[in-house]
């Protein structure tokens, strides 16, 4: 009865802890240790199949970790077709409605010692990779338990025992299999928690991250430039015309342009690295940058102004930048480099500029004619049109 008392306080903690998990990683650690524990291994993994590419990738490696191993490794991805039980054999046995049952391997590459207690062989097809990493990173046994999320296979549970050390046996895996089923709604409740932290920092209409996505991003950029002199960089762009669009074709159609011009922000934005871009609210938008010099920023911002002028609708954009990489003065908080940035956006718009007006930078502001051109062929013209 101790042994069971003890079990059912393992799956308790395992559950409380990856439920107290604040971000995927620490949900995938705390899954990993707690199975770990739990079945008295001394190193676990927890992995997802990606269908797409077909590979098994691991999120994150927990415990005694041999050499080369990471806690959260970048690229330790393995094809599927090297593992295929998970793709194909296990597929067969539960999508009829069964449940996915754990299994247990060796470094010797036979279940002798397991299947005395029980442990299903599954053929020499199965395993061989597994039982070459064993015998690689010194381990002498595994067993490992399939997650099922949403009714299909999301990745596995893989927990290992040292050479030496006892053979996972038919109770263990039975075990893992309850440990799995508890991992699954963990990285449930993990993944509904994030889709719900995405949406508090995401717009809903554009994409595009919120204003509070740039508060928190630009306050950490800040502290960032304070402490070690990065470049921080905000372009800030109202698009023009949003009204006119609105009262003339209406809300829907308005609502078109900016996703549109949402579309042209980020993949201007793409061109630096690490931008954030975002909609502000309304017609206003920005992208955050942190790290690339400040010409490159001007030379993205100016392209986003021309792409901007050639969409259908709207009459383009009004820009303004601001950055630690001008003189500027001390930039010690978020709300100086938002001001300067809004400072120099409402004097490419009161200029009708059509490049990017950059705070701490002296030049002549670039205009269109007095008399807004009708069509984007015209403003294409005006500001000399590319091939």
């Amino acid at each position: 009865m101790g042994g069971d008392d003890a079990r059912l306080r393992a799956v308790v903690s395992l559950a409380q802890t990856m439920a107290a998990a604040h971000t995927p990683r620490g949900s995938w650690r705390a899954a990993a240790l707690g199975a770990c524990e739990a079945l008295g291994g001394s190193f676990a993994a927890l992995s997802v199949w990606e269908r797409g590419p077909g590979k098994l990738r691991v999120l994150v490696n927990a415990g005694q970790r041999a050499e080369g191993e990471e806690e959260f490794p970048e690229a330790e991805t393995y094809p599927v077709h090297q593992f295929p039980e998970i793709t194909e054999f296990l597929h067969e046995r539960w999508a009829g409605g069964g449940e996915p049952d754990a299994w247990v391997e060796t470094a010797d590459g036979t279940a002798d010692a397991g299947a005395a207690a029980g442990v299903r062989e599954y053929g020499s097809g199965y395993g061989r990779e597994r039982v070459a990493a064993l015998r690689r990173r010194g381990r002498g046994c595994c067993v490992v338990a399939p997650i099922v999320l949403h009714g299909r296979a999301w990745g596995e549970l893989y927990v290992a025992r040292p050479v030496g050390a006892p053979v996972f046996g038919r109770e263990d895996a039975d075990f893992a299999t309850v440990l799995a089923a508890v991992v699954a709604a963990g990285i449930s409740q993990t993944e509904r928690l994030e889709e719900v932290r995405k949406l508090a920092f995401t717009d809903p209409l554009t994409g595009l991250a919120n204003r509070r996505a740039v508060d928190v991003r630009l306050d950490e950029a800040v502290e960032r430039h304070r402490a070690d002199g990065a470049v921080v960089s905000l372009v800030v762009c109202d698009l023009n015309g949003l009204k006119q669009v609105n009262d003339t074709h209406g809300h829907a159609v308005g609502d078109r342009l900016l996703e549109r011009f949402g579309s042209v922000l980020s993949r201007c934005g793409a061109m630096l690295p690490g931008a954030l871009a975002a909609r502000l609210g309304g017609d206003e938008f920005c992208l955050l940058t942190v790290g690339p010099e400040v010409d490159d920023v001007v030379r993205v911002a100016t392209e986003l102004c021309e792409r901007a002028a050639e969409l259908e609708l709207g009459d383009g954009v009004a820009c303004g930048i601001a950055s630690t990489g001008d003189p500027i003065g001390p930039v010690v908080s978020a709300r100086r480099l938002f001001r300067l940035a809004d400072a120099a956006q409402y004097r490419a718009k009161a200029a009708r500029s059509v490049k990017p007006v950059v705070a701490g930078r002296d030049g002549e502001v670039i205009r269109l004619a007095d008399s807004p051109p009708r069509s984007p062929h015209d403003r294409r013209h005006l500001r000399g049109s590319r091939p």
